[in-house]
């Protein structure tokens, strides 16, 4: 090959990589259809680290239920504790508020909303707040940043029967009106 082909193709191989980098952009999502994948809701980006069934029992599952109301604490017979893991990131240049809205929905329209829990007990408790330019929610080096779900806690009361109404859906609101993201469970 002469070196006048080498550097046309060269040149050829440098646009077509320009042109397919040009196509690349990011765009917002508001929908994903399994866990871990980012939606944005007001320009933050949220991601369900994880989502499961939690067992009273359990010595780790009982620390996720630490905070809870006295007339939240039993379960009726039809109820299951379902616990969403959810991870916030700020990729803007300015504070922006964190969503403090979010809902489970079954097949059948059955919606759940998320069981208050004292964040002065459970450390592990997502706490919506305003969120700093490059900032991460749940913050780094705490609880639930550092566990191995490195995920916020939001905890729900489900009826048993949402759990065979599947996919459940997590909704996040928008606090500013804009518009709200839904990601589907892994249960």
């Amino acid at each position: 090959m002469t070196r006048r082909a080498r550097i046309a193709l060269l040149v050829l191989t440098a646009l077509a990589a320009s042109a397919i980098a040009g196509c690349n952009k990011t765009q917002t999502a508001t929908v994903a259809e399994t866990e871990g994948i980012y939606v944005t809701v007001d320009e933050l980006t949220y991601q369900v680290q994880l989502s499961r069934l939690l067992n009273p029992a359990s010595p780790e599952d009982s620390h996720y239920l630490r905070g809870l109301a006295e007339d939240e604490q039993e379960l009726d017979a039809d109820e299951v504790w379902f616990a969403v893991f959810i991870r916030v990131e700020n990729e803007t240049k300015e504070e922006l508020s964190a969503a403090d809205e979010f809902e489970i929905v079954d097949t059948q329209d059955s919606r759940f909303e998320p069981v208050e829990l004292d964040e002065d007990v459970n450390s592990f408790v997502y706490e919506p707040g305003s969120i700093g330019p490059g900032e991460l929610l749940p913050v780094p080096n705490s609880p639930p940043s550092d566990n191995t779900i490195q995920g916020a806690l939001i905890l729900f009361k489900l009826k048993t029967e949402a759990l065979y109404n599947r996919p459940l859906e997590f909704e996040i609101h928008s606090s500013q009106g804009g518009d709200d993201a839904v990601v589907d469970l892994d249960v």
